[in-house]
């Protein structure tokens, strides 16, 4: 029997988690510790957009759908991994045709910018690839539950009308923003599985993001 491989997609989190710009500052602290209490617990206060985390319609859209909402098999599923070449801004309608069948098949397209290394500098806000208007289009003729990039937003960070962001977020699709993509990950297929905190009316969540790999 081949060994299964399981990969965390997620950023961990601390107050020195960045944020998206304007965004305060994540706290964690102790609220209890063994020598007073006998136990430890630690105080916890973050946006609902931390770090590693999922964007619900809610977050955008006057009538979209908050997390809380969707059936729970609408954050896990069968994912696709894109390699974006190095070079330039756009993610491009003609790099998601050379994967044409292979985003049929699945319920996840995800985007390995080569971004996620650049996590805690100041270039991760800047010049991040993200999708050109054509390819957000074709992507989203297909049957998908959702898609995730390894930066700060599907949208560039100065963005002022969130394009991308509303024409993936009015197909009912999940966004899931801040992947991590560690070195040492040699797959470009999975099982996927981002699941939120299930808090009512929840315009996003962090999420403990993870890929098992197909075997090969």
């Amino acid at each position: 029997m081949k060994k299964v491989k399981a990969y965390d997609l997620s950023h961990k989190l601390n107050h020195r988690t960045p944020v998206y710009p304007g965004t305060g500052k994540p706290g964690f602290g102790p609220a209890a510790n063994l020598q007073n209490e006998g136990y430890r617990e630690t105080w916890i206060s973050v946006n609902s957009h931390l770090g590693t985390h999922i964007d619900a319609p809610f977050h955008m859209l006057e009538n979209g759908k908050s997390l809380d909402e969707y059936p729970v098999d609408s954050f896990m599923g069968k994912a696709f991994i894109i390699r974006v070449p190095f070079y330039g801004h756009l993610i491009t309608k003609e790099l998601l045709q050379l994967y044409e069948e292979k985003i049929k098949k699945v319920d996840f397209v995800l985007f390995n910018t080569g971004w996620c290394k650049y996590w805690g500098t100041d270039k991760y806000f800047v010049d991040f690839p993200v999708f050109s208007g054509d390819a957000a289009d074709y992507l989203l003729s297909f049957n998908l539950k959702g898609t995730g990039f390894d930066t700060i937003s599907a949208d560039p960070v100065d963005s002022t009308d969130y394009k991308i962001h509303i024409n993936i977020l009015e197909r009912g699709l999940i966004i899931v923003e801040n992947l991590f993509f560690p070195e040492e990950l040699d797959c470009e297929t999975g099982n996927f599985f981002c699941l939120p905190l299930p808090f009512e009316k929840a315009d996003g969540s962090p999420v403990r993001a993870v890929l098992i790999a197909d075997p090969v």
